[in-house]
């Protein structure tokens, strides 16, 4: 393999580990406490799972603007529900169930709406998902008045900060330590992806679609119906997220939780590989893009350098991925 494809393949893997050594370097044990490293895989979890889905949405040609406020607006109703059931007598951890899958449904529809005018309307997905972000924000700053949604339920925190307990290590107390719910879910839902993509029949149908729609459809391949299951998809795992991420912070900020999502998941998908030209891109890659965007933020707070650099460091980042695509795609 050439020197420019080893750069291009596994460039944001290098960057990660390099990024890592010198974490370690400088900052030492602070940086490797089991707690840290925990956070950090948690602190994008809710991120991490929307940037699978889309993973697969770009692949397939597409793209969706609209996971942001779609991640509120979810947010907004499993908040309301979980409120509503537990005050009416049904039991805390079934009420948290019936509200994730509400959100989940309601993700899922939502994403259905965006599939079928982009698939059947044959209008652009940029021009559908901005809709879209506008629309659902709107739609969640209704249901909070345009404010905070906050949670009566403690059981909802509990979860948000419940996991499985890490063997055989201790914090500095003596107690467990818990790998999150969150992070769970985020490994369990790439590993289901990346089987997906690369070991069914489906999955080949969405390389296919994204790599050439009119050859996918002299192959008898219904492209409808591929790229209206990937949207579909993307919102329900959106909606999956919106339900983390309400159980971290007990309450939905109708006007904030989701702010720059669709950015985030973007960039994680371009960094890790995938094409925006759709029809290559691979779900590990994308894993690691959450994990580069997040190391990079921790440095930011750990360095003590101003926050307000992150959305320029970000945009760095995506432009030298950009570039390492495009230059790959020359030497092809």
């Amino acid at each position: 393999m050439k020197k420019s494809n080893v750069l291009s393949e596994y460039g944001a893997l290098f960057a990660l580990i390099l990024l890592f050594v010198i974490n370690v370097v400088t900052r030492g044990g602070n940086f490797l406490q089991i707690e840290n490293l925990r956070n950090m895989v948690s602190q994008n979890a809710a991120v991490g799972i929307i940037a699978v889905g889309m993973t697969l949405v770009i692949i397939a040609g597409g793209i969706d603007l609209s996971v942001g406020s779609l991640t509120a607006m979810c947010g907004a109703a499993a908040i309301l529900i979980v409120n509503k059931f537990s005050t009416g007598g049904m039991s805390p951890n079934m009420a948290i169930l019936m509200a994730a899958l509400c959100a989940i449904g309601v993700g899922a529809l939502a994403g259905l709406i965006n599939g079928a005018i982009i698939a059947y309307g044959r209008v652009a997905a940029f021009v559908v998902t901005l809709g879209g972000l506008a629309g659902f924000r709107s739609i969640a700053l209704v249901l909070g008045n345009g404010g905070e949604i906050r949670s009566q339920v403690p059981a909802l925190q509990d979860f948000g900060f419940g996991g499985v307990a890490i063997p055989f290590v201790k914090d500095a107390s003596g107690g467990p330590v818990l790998i999150y719910w969150s992070a769970i879910t985020f490994i369990v839902i790439a590993l289901l992806a990346g089987f997906i993509l690369n070991k069914t029949r489906f999955g080949r149908y969405v390389i296919a679609v994204g790599a050439n729609q009119r050859a996918s459809e002299y192959s008898a391949i219904n492209t409808q119906t591929v790229r209206l299951a990937v949207y579909t998809l993307l919102g329900g795992l959106v909606g999956l997220a919106s339900v983390l991420v309400g159980a971290r912070m007990n309450s939905v900020g109708t006007g904030s939780v989701g702010l720059y999502y669709e950015l985030d998941a973007i960039a994680a998908v371009v960094i890790g590989g995938t094409s925006l030209r759709g029809g290559k891109g691979r779900i590990w890659g994308t894993v690691v893009g959450v994990l580069l965007l997040t190391l990079i933020s921790n440095m930011i707070t750990a360095y003590r350098i101003d926050t307000n650099w992150q959305g320029l460091v970000r945009g760095i980042v995506i432009l030298v991925a950009v570039l390492i695509q495009r230059g790959r795609k020359e030497n092809d």
